[in-house]
């Protein structure tokens, strides 16, 4: 195990649902995500951390969510994206082929933060270690409702979130009361047909 994935398991503890990588996937991703992911995935599998706040996914299960997402916007055409990981909350974390972690959708307000990035093929390792390594189980969180809803709810599977009921862009409250746990990739490309998916303000412009 590398230094950068000991780290982030210091930060957020072991792995639940720990699911075995079948090599035929990662042969399907070489050239196209980062060797030192691909390896992350040899070792450690698809799992979540932080008692299932953090999960690392399968991209090829999450095309539909990409697709639902960014299909008919400026970000379809600016690279091909692939979901690396996701939160409890549905926060997406998207990876491009040529311009790494360049992409971050916040599925429950329908907002984006695009990253102008430039990288060789050979910094691409590198900027995977980064993300890693930037994690932090609190920027997961949302509204300080994780720890609430794993009690009250009880801990995620592999392909589920919690989400509200009614979504807060239909007017839902953020509220407790009102978090259910959900199938992940139906809710998202359901969250992702309520509204047009909008940058924040300082997200970098795409051009």
């Amino acid at each position: 195990m590398d230094k950068y994935f000991a780290r982030f398991l210091e930060n957020f503890g072991p792995p639940i649902e720990r699911r075995e990588v079948p090599p035929s996937t990662i042969e399907r991703y070489k050239g196209k995500l980062p060797s030192k992911l691909l390896d992350y995935w040899s070792e450690h599998g698809w799992a979540g951390y932080g008692d299932g706040i953090f999960w690392t996914v399968n991209p090829q299960e999450y095309e539909p969510v990409v697709s639902s997402w960014i299909e008919g916007t400026k970000l379809n055409t600016h690279d091909t994206y692939h979901l690396i990981a996701r939160s409890a909350f549905g926060d997406l974390y998207l990876w491009g082929e040529r311009t790494g972690f360049s992409l971050e959708i916040t599925s429950v307000s329908s907002r984006f933060v695009f990253y102008k990035t430039s990288f060789t093929k050979e910094q691409l390792d590198a900027e995977l270690q980064g993300f890693i390594l930037s994690r932090k189980v609190a920027s997961n969180d949302f509204n300080d409702l994780f720890k609430p809803a794993l009690k009250s709810l009880g801990t995620l599977a592999h392909d589920e979130m919690y989400g509200f009921f009614p979504a807060l862009m239909l007017g839902g409250s953020d509220s407790l009361k009102f978090l259910q746990k959900t199938k992940a990739i139906e809710h998202l490309i359901f969250l992702s047909q309520l509204t047009n998916l909008i940058p924040y303000e300082f997200s970098d412009e795409i051009q």
